[in-house]
């Protein structure tokens, strides 16, 4: 008796030899899951097979696809030995549940100076620290869309830590992203990066400037956010395969409707809003000081901390 073909690719599938498979990738149906709940009639029409060779296509797909589920009690484990990167403020990082989340997404939103850029270049040091000193051991990959990378800050906040920056500065693999392309590809073609150089944390700084400036009008609207919504996907990808923090700054605008309270609201709509673990929104105070506030979160309380920009980083 023959022995039955293991199934792992498209390819593999009765009926679906490399020219089909390619057809189907180039269609979307680019894993066996999405071949597993497609409609035989669609398929049959997209690639030219006959309708019994796209059932039996489906039917394989949805054999060959295994679906785990985990007990609660497993996944509270699993949660209890994520690691978190420290602020260098406590109050912060308790109102974090101890610090930024990795296989999490953390967006950082306000108003210009209101430290979304300093708070990233404090996670870039702490997030090479041990874990045992509130770090993830590993390096850092930091795209920065709006020109606002500074090296000589990083160098400051490393002194300021006891840390060499020569050291740190070399664990930080920087991309300048001009366009929502380049902004784009950076995340596409982390993984081998990731491995390589063990990174533990990307900053995205900012998410929005530059779909904001190329995506003009209602009629462009529609497409922005389609391909924001595929890139946040990828970022959230990246940060449970690889087991690393993300932390995205954006940017505001007045919200027109809001007539009462602060009108300040984050750009990117709904696709951002869901996308995003976990929410903070920070604004000026006083001086040197910064006011962040917990918007969302799946397992912390809403509130507040105050936290300090100083040339030696975020403090207290």
């Amino acid at each position: 008796m023959a022995k039955e073909k293991s199934i792992k690719e498209i390819e593999d599938l009765p009926g679906v030899g490399p020219t089909i498979a390619e057809k189907l990738k180039a269609a979307g149906y680019d894993t066996l899951d999405k071949v597993g709940v497609a409609s035989p009639h669609e398929l049959s029409e997209l690639v030219g097979m006959s309708v019994e060779t796209a059932k039996k296509a489906v039917d394989a797909a949805k054999q060959a696809t295994t679906l785990e589920f985990s007990t609660g009690a497993a996944i509270y484990e699993e949660r209890m030995a994520i690691g978190k990167i420290g602020t260098n403020c406590k109050e912060l990082d308790e109102l974090l549940g101890g610090g930024v989340e990795a296989k999490a997404i953390t967006e950082a939103y306000g108003k210009f100076a209101s430290g979304k850029t300093q708070l990233g270049f404090q996670l870039t040091v702490n997030a090479q620290l041990p874990v045992e000193k509130g770090g993830l051991g590993g390096s850092v990959l930091f795209i920065d869309t709006e020109g606002t990378f500074r090296p000589e800050r990083i160098e400051q906040i490393a002194k300021a830590a006891g840390l060499d920056p020569k050291e740190i500065l070399a664990n930080v693999f920087v991309v300048r992203a001009t366009t929502t392309e380049q902004q784009i590809l950076a995340i596409e073609k982390a993984d081998k990066l990731i491995k390589e150089h063990n990174i533990k944390l990307i900053v995205v700084d900012s998410l929005m400037s530059l779909f904001r400036s190329e995506y003009l009008g209602r009629g462009a609207l529609g497409e922005r956010q389609q391909k924001l919504n595929a890139h946040i996907h990828k970022l959230q990808q990246l940060a449970d395969n690889h087991n690393l923090a993300v932390y995205l700054t954006n940017q505001v605008m007045d919200n027109p409707g809001i007539l009462f309270g602060d009108p300040t609201t984050p750009v990117g709509g709904n696709i951002v809003a869901h996308a995003a673990t976990t929410r903070l929104y920070l604004r000026k105070s006083k001086e040197d000081k910064r006011i962040v506030r917990l918007v969302d979160s799946p397992n912390m309380p809403e509130g507040e901390a105050v936290m300090k920009i100083t040339t030696n980083g975020i403090r207290e």
